[in-house]
């Protein structure tokens, strides 16, 4: 319960992952995107005061690419207006 929700479901500790895709360009530019992701999640964590923090899981690259291919597949989900906002 202290993590994402996908698509609605789960948490709201941390974003919705359903349009994480689009949030960070996937559409404008799909590598662009790809590469911020794994930028993102290799950072974490960030270690900055006060803020949340998404632990690092040290996936492989082959692990980073299957996660980023999913969250561009969600994003492709017609989810009728959900969520109703770019953040989330």
């Amino acid at each position: 319960m202290n993590c994402h929700a996908l698509l609605g479901e789960g948490a709201y500790f941390a974003p919705e992952l359903g349009n994480v895709w689009v949030r960070y360009g996937g559409r404008e530019s799909p590598e662009g995107a790809r590469m911020g992701l794994k930028a993102w999640m290799r950072a974490q964590p960030t270690g900055v005061a006060g803020r949340r923090q998404m632990p690092q899981f040290n996936l492989t690259e082959q692990e980073l690419d299957d996660l980023i291919d999913f969250l561009e597949w969600t994003s492709r989900i017609d989810t009728l207006g959900w969520p109703p906002n770019d953040a989330g």
